[in-house]
Formats: C-alpha cells, structure tokens, sequence
C-alpha cells in the first residue's frame, strides 16, 4: 500500500509539474532555422518552454481567427509591417503595456497602438553592377524610372509583399499620383519579366541582364557568402531626403492569449542586447535596437538613414499599392 501511495504521488507531482510549467505557443511565419536559435536560448536561460508552428502570414492569421478563444497561439511572429497590421486590423492582437518594449523598438518600428513591435530591420534597397555602373549613376529609387534607365533595370514580382510595401510607403510619402508615375517608369525600364524572388533578380544584375535591382539585404549577403566575388554592390538611395526604405519581422501577443505574461516576457528579451546579436547574425538582418550592431559582413556595405515613416503605412495602404502597381502593369 505504502508503495501505491508513493506512486500515486509521484505521478501527480509529474500532473503538476506539467500544468504549472511556463509555457507560451508562438505561431510563426519565419522559418525554423531563423526561430529555433532564439527559442533554444531563451529555454536555457528561462525553462519556459516555447511551442510554436510555422507557416505563411495568411494561413496564420486565418487560423488565429478561426480558433478565437480557444487558440492556444500566445504570439504572431511574422515578417513585413504589412503582415502585422493586417492582424491587428483583424483584432487578433492586444496592447502591450511594456516599457521596454518602447524603449528597445523605435517609434516607426512599432504599432502606435502597441500591438505589435518591430525585432529586426531588413532594409530594401538597391544593388547594382560595378562593371556597369559607377555609384555616383544612383541616387533614388524614384529616379530609376528615368529614361536612363531603360533597358537597365530587374525586379521582383509584385505579388511579394515587400514590393506591395516598397510601393505602399511611396504611396505615404509621394501620394498616388506621382508614386503612380514612378512605378510607370520602373515597368517601361525593365530589362526582363519581373523575377519570382530577390536573388534571382540580383543574379540577373550580376550576370548584365540588367544594371540595377531593389532587393532586400540579406538576399544579396546570402549570394555573397556562395560567390564572393559577384560584380555587385549595394547602394543606399534617398539619403538626401527620405532615408532607405526599411520594413521589419516583428511580433504581438494575441487577442485571447492563454500566457499574456510569459509571451510578453519573451517579446521583451527578444529586443535585448542578447537576442539582437541573434537576430542580426541568423539571417544578416539589421538590429531593431540602435546600440547593437549588426554582423560584421553586413556592417561593411556601410551604415544609412532610415526613411522614418511609421512601416504601418505598409498595411494601411497595401490595397492601393496593388491597384496602382495593376494599372501600371507591373506584374
């Protein structure tokens, strides 16, 4: 008997430990090898256990929607601003009360609301043959659409959510119409179809297809590390006026969270120092925080302003980026 009783209770020490263990459910649209880093350490350095499943944004949220009270996802961690504001349009965020999520995550990185806040920066700009053109040749994205340029310019397809952002911030800070005129020259100055991602728009640069593309960073870091020695170069456009056009990968606490406190303290060390060096070396992305600085290979392309409109923007007027971008033909 006295055996019994003692496994009885152990077995119910094993049912407490269980239910009292820490745990937050993070539904993620970055990939795996990008997250799993960074849920690993914090799990050493905290115990609390992090579930999460990755997919694209949309499925996502869709899946959020659906389950609504009963979803076990305590986080949507998902990439482009776009991306965040749609889910906080849909209602399936809350606010975060966390000084040092304001403190870490500059003002136009993060939801005026505080729904959702940027954790790393990815900067969209351009990048072009050095056996073709001389840096002094550049100077914004708007003036790739000049007659110069004919015959001379690579992109992506439009139905990536970068370019419908890229476009959606013209849109913010030029208005339609003459954001309009600007993607009507990009179409009428295209050396080939617009691409299916970025690094192939950038071999195409590389291999005199074209002069010049708008990529994000990492994309063309990623093809250096294969071929060190490609014709290229980045350039930082706008920097007289607007700054570079910058979206982010970033995270909120779902609506009907089941561990608000535990995902919020998760959110909070993802913005510190530790997890900034992270994020910069996985994936060759800028740090959200302005003290940590960013791996060394992507800190020797050189620093640049950031165009300070809130990325919000990118949400808010996504749909009259891709009606623009129809009309002009951009595909």
């Amino acid at each position: 008997m006295q055996k019994l009783f003692g496994a009885l209770a152990l077995v119910a020490s094993f049912i407490a430990n269980d239910v009292f263990a820490k745990e937050v459910v993070v539904y993620s649209s970055r990939k795996e090898h990008l997250v799993k880093p960074l849920f690993d350490r914090y799990e050493e350095k905290t115990a609390v256990k992090i579930r999460y499943i990755t997919g694209d944004p949309g499925p996502l949220m869709s899946r959020i929607e659906v389950e609504a009270e009963k979803t076990p996802a305590d986080i949507l961690f998902t990439v482009d601003a776009g991306n965040l504001w749609q889910a906080a349009n849909k209602d399936l965020l809350q606010p975060i009360k966390s000084p040092t999520l304001t403190k870490a995550v500059p003002a136009h990185l993060r939801d005026a609301n505080n729904r959702w806040f940027g954790l790393s920066v990815r900067a969209r700009t351009i990048i072009y043959n050095t056996k073709n053109v001389k840096p002094e040749d550049l100077s914004t994205y708007e003036a790739l659409a000049a007659p110069e340029w004919k015959g001379r310019l690579c992109l992506r397809t439009s139905k990536k959510v970068y370019n419908k952002s890229l476009v959606a911030m013209m849109i913010a800070r030029h208005g339609v119409e003459d954001a309009e005129k600007v993607v009507n020259g990009w179409v009428k100055n295209l050396a080939a179809a617009p691409y299916s991602n970025d690094t192939k728009a950038i071999e195409a640069v590389a291999a005199g297809v074209c002069d010049a593309t708008i990529v994000n960073t990492y994309y063309f870091g990623r093809l250096l590390k294969k071929s060190a020695d490609l014709p290229l170069a980045v350039y930082w456009p706008n920097q007289e006026k607007s700054g570079v056009h910058v979206n982010i990968s970033g995270a909120g606490i779902t609506k009907n969270a089941k561990n608000p406190e535990e995902a919020q303290a998760l959110l909070e060390w993802l913005s510190s120092d530790e997890a900034q060096k992270l994020f910069a070396s996985l994936n060759m992305e800028y740090p959200v925080t302005a003290d940590v600085q960013p791996d060394a290979k992507v800190a020797a392309w050189g620093t640049f302003k950031q165009d300070p409109i809130n990325v919000a923007k990118a949400g808010e007027l996504q749909a009259q980026a891709v009606k623009l971008m129809d009309r002009a033909g951009y595909r």
